[in-house]
């Protein structure tokens, strides 16, 4: 299969761009396929909620980290920008410690909106997490 990226770049030259909330959480990158990305996020006291438990929106930062740099990866970005329009999440099992590891995969990759599946898991492989979310593509405007 031949890859999907405009520019693919390795997991190290990502993590290089960390800022914001990625790098709070402790997001990194791990994995570049030809159609996805695979990033872990540690579950510690700054991705808990009050419970002990990994925190729902925590789980949302690493679904709409993955899927913008994902888009990000298929835009010339000296003519084009990419903004997250929706983003929905199904919290499925409970996660208290260790990492949660998302994979992001196409639904939908058009001219003006990209459509993204994340799936986020534990160490164990179970399915903790599922996420999809929509991405606008926006022509730059030229002066």
């Amino acid at each position: 299969m031949p890859s999907i990226w405009k520019t693919r770049p390795t997991p190290e030259q990502l993590n290089q761009f960390k800022k914001g909330l990625d790098k709070h959480l402790g997001i990194e990158f791990t994995e570049v396929g030809d159609d996805y990305l695979i990033a872990k996020m540690p579950v510690a006291e700054h991705t808990k909620q009050p419970m002990g438990l990994l925190h729902g929106g925590a789980n949302v930062v690493l679904a709409e980290s993955l899927g913008s740099v994902a888009s990000v990866l298929l835009v010339n970005m000296m003519e084009q920008t990419v903004v997250g329009v929706e983003i929905n999440a199904n919290h499925l099992r409970a996660v208290k410690s260790g990492f949660v590891h998302g994979k992001v995969t196409p639904i939908k990759i058009g001219r003006t909106m990209h459509v993204w599946q994340i799936n986020i898991h534990d160490d164990e492989g179970r399915h903790t997490c599922v996420s999809r979310i929509t991405i606008a593509v926006i022509d730059k405007k030229t002066d």
